[in-house]
């Protein structure tokens, strides 16, 4: 068996029959490249040749690594799906993964800024020039509408519909759902596009996308971290804050308001429910933290 040969029809068969998003596409083929590699390296040419023992000793390698419990849990489905998808396609008669049993995950609480805090951040941006109103728009709509940094940078102007108080997001492998917006986003997005992009956008090819650097490209995520760093040491928060802190934040703070857990499944795009009930232990744990704090016998 040409192992890469394989890998590379099993990323094609990923990126055009599953749709997954680029980056997992990425992730996946480097977890499968570096087991294909071990193969070869232990002369390795058949699916019938890999013993519970030669996964084992895989597996022992890549702990060795110090790789997280979800890089390691992301691992074990790369490798299990590769091999189905080889006996699927008839391209193997044996599938040596059938045993490998997934690690358990320990499901972390996300960090969870005060709405204070939040607001802090999103009042930092210099709003007097250009580049400080698209980063107050960009960080009031990441928080406003909870979304993913991929899908508040790959944004297009078509998606927006902010008279009817409403944008179009394209999620997780391609899903389209649409989430309200609030008046403090639509009137930063509107001045935004009136000020600041023509100026930004004059002539370079934006492709449409909303969201520019200011050399008039589409806004990078490795640029949208260094904005964000930027605000939270001038707003001087001291824990950790990425750009996902701002969804756990609005997921967090909708649910501490009353609002309920399906509705904030369907704001945050969740395919599945229990992937959302997170927000409810982080919720409680709130909650706990202002019962010690107030009870007279806390």
């Amino acid at each position: 068996m040409d192992w890469e040969k394989l890998l590379a029809k099993y990323i094609r068969h990923l990126a055009l029959e599953k749709g997954l998003a680029d980056n997992t596409l990425l992730s996946y083929e480097t977890d499968l490249a570096r087991y294909v590699h071990y193969l070869n390296e232990q002369g390795i040419h058949d699916s019938g040749e890999i013993t519970p023992l030669v996964l084992q000793q895989y597996i022992a390698q890549l702990y060795d690594l110090g790789l997280a419990s979800s890089s390691m849990a992301r691992n074990f489905s790369a490798i299990r799906g590769f091999h189905q998808f080889l006996v699927v396609s008839d391209l193997s008669s044996t599938d040596p993964s059938e045993l490998l049993e997934t690690p358990r995950l320990k499901r972390r609480l996300p960090e969870v800024l005060s709405l204070e805090e939040v607001i802090s951040i999103l009042k930092k941006p210099d709003v007097e020039n250009i580049l400080g109103i698209r980063d107050r728009a960009m960080l009031e709509v990441l928080y406003g509408c909870g979304l993913r940094i991929s899908e508040l940078l790959g944004m297009t102007i078509s998606n927006l519909f902010l008279d009817d108080e409403l944008i179009r997001i394209v999620g997780k492998g391609s899903k389209e759902r649409f989430s309200p917006v609030g008046e403090e986003a639509i009137h930063w997005v509107k001045m935004y596009l009136a000020r600041s992009r023509p100026l930004l956008s004059k002539g370079t090819t934006s492709r449409n996308i909303v969201f520019l650097n200011r050399n008039g490209q589409p806004m990078s995520r490795m640029g949208f971290w260094k904005i964000l760093k930027k605000y939270v040491q001038q707003a001087n928060i001291q824990q950790e804050v990425h750009p996902h802190t701002f969804r756990h934040c609005f997921a967090t703070h909708l649910l501490d308001n009353g609002a309920d857990l399906r509705s904030v499944q369907e704001l945050l795009g969740h395919a599945d429910i229990s992937t959302t009930q997170i927000y409810t232990h982080v919720s409680h744990q709130q909650l706990a933290k202002i019962y010690k704090k107030y009870h007279p016998r806390g």
